[in-house]
Protein backbone atom coordinates (compact mmCIF):
# COMPACT_ATOMS: atom_id res chain seq x y z
CA UNK A 1 0.00 0.00 0.00
CA UNK A 2 2.78 2.49 0.69
CA UNK A 3 4.58 1.92 -2.81
CA UNK A 4 0.97 2.06 -4.15
CA UNK A 5 0.80 5.79 -2.13
CA UNK A 6 4.08 6.74 -3.10
CA UNK A 7 3.37 6.61 -7.47
CA UNK A 8 -0.17 8.41 -6.46
CA UNK A 9 1.60 11.26 -5.03
CA UNK A 10 4.00 11.36 -7.83
CA UNK A 11 0.96 11.47 -10.37
CA UNK A 12 -0.53 14.11 -7.89
CA UNK A 13 2.88 16.04 -7.80
CA UNK A 14 3.44 15.67 -11.30
CA UNK A 15 -0.39 16.93 -12.11
CA UNK A 16 -0.13 19.99 -10.66
CA UNK A 17 3.42 20.92 -11.61
CA UNK A 18 1.83 20.67 -15.12
CA UNK A 19 -0.84 22.79 -14.60
CA UNK A 20 1.96 25.48 -12.71
CA UNK A 21 3.43 25.54 -16.36
CA UNK A 22 0.29 25.59 -18.25
CA UNK A 23 -0.67 28.98 -16.10
CA UNK A 24 2.76 30.63 -16.71
CA UNK A 25 2.70 29.81 -20.28
CA UNK A 26 -1.10 31.44 -20.70
CA UNK A 27 0.44 34.67 -19.45
CA UNK A 28 -1.61 35.88 -23.06
CA UNK A 29 -5.26 35.57 -20.99
CA UNK A 30 -5.60 37.80 -17.48
CA UNK A 31 -5.01 36.04 -14.49
CA UNK A 32 -9.24 36.33 -13.79
CA UNK A 33 -9.72 34.14 -17.44
CA UNK A 34 -7.64 31.91 -15.82
CA UNK A 35 -9.38 31.09 -13.07
CA UNK A 36 -12.42 30.80 -14.68
CA UNK A 37 -11.05 28.36 -17.12
CA UNK A 38 -9.26 26.20 -14.18
CA UNK A 39 -12.73 25.93 -12.02
CA UNK A 40 -15.13 25.33 -15.07
CA UNK A 41 -12.65 22.48 -16.03
CA UNK A 42 -12.92 20.86 -12.30
CA UNK A 43 -16.80 21.46 -12.46
CA UNK A 44 -16.94 19.26 -15.02
CA UNK A 45 -15.76 16.33 -12.68
CA UNK A 46 -17.30 17.41 -9.36
CA UNK A 47 -20.61 17.93 -10.25
CA UNK A 48 -21.36 14.63 -11.94
CA UNK A 49 -19.63 12.88 -9.07
CA UNK A 50 -21.74 14.51 -6.57
CA UNK A 51 -25.15 14.24 -8.96
CA UNK A 52 -24.40 10.41 -9.49
CA UNK A 53 -23.81 9.24 -5.86
CA UNK A 54 -26.69 11.61 -4.72
CA UNK A 55 -24.80 13.76 -2.53
CA UNK A 56 -26.08 17.26 -1.56
CA UNK A 57 -25.03 19.89 -3.60
CA UNK A 58 -25.60 22.40 -1.20
CA UNK A 59 -24.40 20.74 1.99
CA UNK A 60 -24.59 21.51 5.64
CA UNK A 61 -22.63 24.31 6.76
CA UNK A 62 -23.21 27.01 4.40
CA UNK A 63 -21.60 29.55 5.68
CA UNK A 64 -18.24 28.52 6.08
CA UNK A 65 -18.44 26.36 3.34
CA UNK A 66 -19.33 29.96 0.58
CA UNK A 67 -16.22 31.10 2.93
CA UNK A 68 -13.79 28.88 1.98
CA UNK A 69 -14.87 29.06 -1.59
CA UNK A 70 -14.40 32.89 -1.71
CA UNK A 71 -11.08 32.95 0.40
CA UNK A 72 -10.06 29.88 -1.76
CA UNK A 73 -10.42 31.89 -5.24
CA UNK A 74 -8.22 35.05 -3.27
CA UNK A 75 -5.61 32.43 -3.21
CA UNK A 76 -5.52 31.18 -6.32
CA UNK A 77 -5.89 34.38 -7.87
CA UNK A 78 -2.72 36.04 -5.93
CA UNK A 79 -0.79 32.69 -6.59
CA UNK A 80 -1.56 32.82 -9.96
CA UNK A 81 -0.82 36.53 -10.41
CA UNK A 82 2.89 35.22 -8.85
CA UNK A 83 3.86 32.91 -11.71
CA UNK A 84 3.33 35.69 -13.61
CA UNK A 85 6.17 37.81 -12.12
CA UNK A 86 8.26 34.65 -10.08
CA UNK A 87 9.78 32.00 -11.69
CA UNK A 88 7.87 28.75 -10.97
CA UNK A 89 9.84 26.83 -8.32
CA UNK A 90 9.95 30.04 -6.87
CA UNK A 91 6.19 30.94 -6.91
CA UNK A 92 5.52 27.69 -5.80
CA UNK A 93 8.04 26.93 -2.97
CA UNK A 94 6.85 30.52 -0.89
CA UNK A 95 2.99 28.81 -1.61
CA UNK A 96 4.08 26.13 0.46
CA UNK A 97 4.33 28.30 3.23
CA UNK A 98 0.85 28.36 3.78
CA UNK A 99 0.37 25.46 6.53
CA UNK A 100 2.90 27.90 8.96
CA UNK A 101 0.28 30.69 8.51
CA UNK A 102 -2.15 27.90 9.29
CA UNK A 103 -0.45 27.17 12.55
CA UNK A 104 -0.29 30.45 13.52
CA UNK A 105 -3.95 30.77 12.92
CA UNK A 106 -4.76 27.94 14.83
CA UNK A 107 -2.78 28.85 17.60
CA UNK A 108 -4.70 32.88 17.71
CA UNK A 109 -8.13 31.42 16.51
CA UNK A 110 -8.49 27.94 17.84
CA UNK A 111 -5.82 27.81 20.77
CA UNK A 112 -3.91 25.23 19.23
CA UNK A 113 -0.67 24.96 20.46
CA UNK A 114 2.86 25.35 18.38
CA UNK A 115 5.95 23.65 19.52
CA UNK A 116 8.79 24.97 20.12
CA UNK A 117 10.89 23.26 17.50
CA UNK A 118 8.30 24.39 14.97
CA UNK A 119 9.47 27.90 15.61
CA UNK A 120 12.82 26.93 14.39
CA UNK A 121 11.27 24.95 11.20
CA UNK A 122 9.43 27.99 10.67
CA UNK A 123 12.65 30.14 10.95
CA UNK A 124 14.06 28.16 8.66
CA UNK A 125 11.09 28.08 6.02
CA UNK A 126 11.02 32.28 5.96
CA UNK A 127 14.86 32.74 5.73
CA UNK A 128 14.38 30.52 2.47
CA UNK A 129 12.11 33.26 1.48
CA UNK A 130 13.91 36.20 3.00
CA UNK A 131 16.99 34.63 0.49
CA UNK A 132 15.22 34.21 -2.33
CA UNK A 133 14.07 38.13 -2.90
CA UNK A 134 17.30 39.58 -1.02
CA UNK A 135 19.94 37.92 -2.14
CA UNK A 136 18.79 37.15 -5.88
CA UNK A 137 18.45 40.29 -8.01
CA UNK A 138 16.30 38.55 -10.39
CA UNK A 139 13.31 37.87 -7.83
CA UNK A 140 10.30 40.79 -8.26
CA UNK A 141 9.67 41.65 -4.74
CA UNK A 142 5.86 42.04 -6.00
CA UNK A 143 5.92 38.62 -7.29
CA UNK A 144 7.18 37.91 -3.43
CA UNK A 145 4.28 39.63 -2.12
CA UNK A 146 1.27 37.83 -4.54
CA UNK A 147 3.04 34.30 -3.25
CA UNK A 148 2.98 35.28 0.16
CA UNK A 149 -0.25 36.91 0.24
CA UNK A 150 -1.64 33.97 -1.39
CA UNK A 151 0.23 31.28 1.39
CA UNK A 152 -1.53 34.05 4.19
CA UNK A 153 -5.05 33.20 2.61
CA UNK A 154 -4.09 29.28 1.54
CA UNK A 155 -3.14 28.96 5.52
CA UNK A 156 -6.92 30.69 6.25
CA UNK A 157 -8.22 28.55 4.18
CA UNK A 158 -6.96 25.48 6.01
CA UNK A 159 -8.77 26.14 8.99
CA UNK A 160 -11.90 26.68 7.56
CA UNK A 161 -11.89 23.29 6.03
CA UNK A 162 -10.91 22.20 9.62
CA UNK A 163 -14.41 24.13 10.95
CA UNK A 164 -16.07 22.10 8.56
CA UNK A 165 -14.50 19.12 9.41
CA UNK A 166 -16.77 15.72 8.74
CA UNK A 167 -19.59 17.67 8.16
CA UNK A 168 -19.68 18.02 4.67
CA UNK A 169 -18.25 15.69 1.58
CA UNK A 170 -14.38 16.47 0.52
CA UNK A 171 -16.15 16.66 -3.49
CA UNK A 172 -19.04 19.89 -1.99
CA UNK A 173 -16.16 21.89 -0.44
CA UNK A 174 -14.09 21.42 -3.59
CA UNK A 175 -17.52 21.89 -6.07
CA UNK A 176 -18.16 25.22 -3.56
CA UNK A 177 -15.01 26.35 -3.91
CA UNK A 178 -14.84 26.32 -7.87
CA UNK A 179 -18.39 27.32 -8.22
CA UNK A 180 -17.56 30.39 -6.71
CA UNK A 181 -13.63 30.97 -8.29
CA UNK A 182 -15.91 29.99 -11.63
CA UNK A 183 -18.21 33.29 -11.06
CA UNK A 184 -16.34 35.63 -9.70
CA UNK A 185 -13.44 34.97 -12.15
CA UNK A 186 -15.78 34.98 -14.89
CA UNK A 187 -17.09 38.18 -13.73
CA UNK A 188 -13.79 39.97 -13.52
CA UNK A 189 -12.31 38.33 -16.93
CA UNK A 190 -15.27 39.80 -18.83
CA UNK A 191 -13.75 43.43 -19.12
CA UNK A 192 -10.36 42.07 -20.52
CA UNK A 193 -11.89 38.67 -21.55
CA UNK A 194 -9.74 37.42 -24.75
CA UNK A 195 -11.34 34.98 -27.14
CA UNK A 196 -9.59 31.78 -26.95
CA UNK A 197 -8.62 30.37 -30.80
CA UNK A 198 -7.33 26.57 -31.63
CA UNK A 199 -4.93 25.01 -28.96
CA UNK A 200 -5.34 27.60 -26.65
CA UNK A 201 -9.13 26.00 -25.81
CA UNK A 202 -7.67 22.82 -24.89
CA UNK A 203 -4.84 24.26 -23.10
CA UNK A 204 -7.34 26.50 -21.11
CA UNK A 205 -9.68 23.90 -19.66
CA UNK A 206 -6.93 21.73 -19.04
CA UNK A 207 -6.27 23.60 -16.54
CA UNK A 208 -8.88 21.87 -14.52
CA UNK A 209 -8.16 18.43 -15.43
CA UNK A 210 -5.06 18.63 -13.77
CA UNK A 211 -5.94 20.61 -11.34
CA UNK A 212 -9.07 17.84 -10.13
CA UNK A 213 -6.30 15.18 -11.14
CA UNK A 214 -3.71 16.58 -8.78
CA UNK A 215 -6.13 16.92 -6.35
CA UNK A 216 -7.94 13.46 -6.43
CA UNK A 217 -4.59 11.42 -6.27
CA UNK A 218 -3.40 13.06 -3.10
CA UNK A 219 -6.61 12.45 -1.44
CA UNK A 220 -6.62 8.80 -2.66
CA UNK A 221 -2.53 8.35 -1.32
CA UNK A 222 -3.81 10.21 2.09
CA UNK A 223 -6.62 7.19 2.05
CA UNK A 224 -4.45 4.24 1.71
CA UNK A 225 -1.09 5.19 4.31
CA UNK A 226 -0.05 7.03 6.70
CA UNK A 227 -0.34 10.84 6.37
CA UNK A 228 3.08 11.12 8.08
CA UNK A 229 4.56 8.78 5.27
CA UNK A 230 3.33 10.48 2.35
CA UNK A 231 2.63 13.78 3.22
CA UNK A 232 6.52 15.22 2.50
CA UNK A 233 6.29 13.73 -1.08
CA UNK A 234 3.77 16.82 -1.87
CA UNK A 235 7.29 19.02 -2.45
CA UNK A 236 7.94 16.69 -5.35
CA UNK A 237 6.12 19.55 -7.04
CA UNK A 238 8.49 22.04 -6.59
CA UNK A 239 10.91 19.90 -8.35
CA UNK A 240 8.83 18.78 -11.41
CA UNK A 241 8.01 22.43 -11.69
CA UNK A 242 11.30 23.41 -11.76
CA UNK A 243 12.77 20.86 -14.12
CA UNK A 244 9.66 21.34 -16.63
CA UNK A 245 10.19 25.06 -16.33
CA UNK A 246 13.63 24.98 -17.28
CA UNK A 247 12.90 22.65 -20.50
CA UNK A 248 10.02 23.64 -21.36
CA UNK A 249 9.73 27.57 -20.60
CA UNK A 250 13.93 27.80 -20.70
CA UNK A 251 13.45 29.83 -16.94
CA UNK A 252 16.56 29.36 -14.79
CA UNK A 253 17.87 29.47 -11.26
CA UNK A 254 20.60 31.61 -9.62
CA UNK A 255 22.84 29.42 -7.00
CA UNK A 256 20.88 31.70 -4.07
CA UNK A 257 17.19 30.91 -5.46
CA UNK A 258 18.39 27.49 -5.48
CA UNK A 259 19.50 28.09 -1.89
CA UNK A 260 16.09 29.52 -0.67
CA UNK A 261 14.12 26.97 -2.41
CA UNK A 262 15.92 24.57 -0.51
CA UNK A 263 15.93 26.00 2.82
CA UNK A 264 12.22 26.68 2.48
CA UNK A 265 11.50 22.55 1.57
CA UNK A 266 13.72 22.09 4.49
CA UNK A 267 11.69 23.88 6.71
CA UNK A 268 8.09 22.79 6.05
CA UNK A 269 9.22 18.98 6.09
CA UNK A 270 11.09 19.29 9.39
CA UNK A 271 7.96 20.76 10.86
CA UNK A 272 6.13 18.30 9.56
CA UNK A 273 8.20 15.70 11.41
CA UNK A 274 7.93 17.67 14.62
CA UNK A 275 3.93 17.89 14.74
CA UNK A 276 3.83 14.60 13.80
Amino acid sequence: MFRKAIILMIISALAFALLNVLVKSLNQFNVYQIVFFRSIGSLCFTLPFLTYHKIPILGKKKVLLVSRGVIGFIAMTLFFTSLQHLSMGSAVSIRYISPIFAALFALLLLKEKIKYLQWFCFAIAFSGVIILKGFDAHISGMGVAYALLSAFFTGLVFIIIRKIGNSDHPVVVVNYFMIIAALFGGILAISEWTNPTGLEWVLLFSLGVFGYFGQYYMTKAFQISEVNQVAPLKYIEVIFTMIIGVVWLSETYTFMSIIGILLILIGLILNFIVKR
